[in-house]
């Protein structure tokens, strides 16, 4: 259920001109970000936050990071979002979309793995054990650590917004996937 209805158009210059800045000419505003656009400062932070520019890790492994994270969240619009818009260009498939869902670590291998471990981590202890720390820099650059770490913040702060505001899912997002 909608807790915080979306804006509508018309907008205010000031949310026009930010809504434009952070989607694809001639694609509309998502709910999320209208939803957000409540408050035109934040929203403007998100649009510097969100780390979905071509960063110091490769696309594949930013977007296990990111559904994995909504995926054990439970922010199944952010979850749909990111399978609509993102997985086919990461390479990620109808079961590997699953696995953010309904798999474990085991689902995946080498550094992938090591990414899933580090979402539960994260999202479980709010920290990596010196264990997984130590495997994570065995696979990843301080600087893609950094990312990592900082991709499955934004998307928790994304995922508290999107289910607590009850924004509705976008048209042709898949939702979460049954169980096997």
């Amino acid at each position: 259920m909608t807790r915080l209805a979306p804006l509508v158009p018309p907008y205010s210059p000031e949310v026009a001109e930010e809504l434009a800045r952070m989607m694809p000419p001639g694609v509309p505003p998502i709910a999320l970000f209208r939803t957000v656009a409540h408050n035109p400062r934040v929203l403007s932070r998100w649009r510097g936050g969100a780390l979905l520019d071509k960063g110091s890790i490769p696309l594949r492994a930013r977007e296990i990071v990111i559904l994995r994270t909504t995926a054990r969240l439970g922010a199944e619009y952010e979850w749909g979002v990111h399978v609509a818009f993102f997985a086919a260009k990461a390479g990620l498939g109808d079961a590997e979309c699953r696995a953010t869902v309904h798999g474990g670590p085991d689902a995946w291998t080498g550094a992938e793995a090591v990414l899933v471990r580090i979402v539960d981590a994260l999202v479980d202890d709010a920290t990596l054990g010196d264990a997984l720390w130590a495997e994570a820099a065995g696979h990843f650059s301080p600087a893609q650590l950094v990312e990592i770490l900082s991709l499955v913040g934004f998307y928790h702060l994304v995922s508290f917004v999107a289910n607590a505001a009850g924004v509705a899912r976008e048209p042709g997002a898949p939702g979460f996937p049954a169980a096997a």
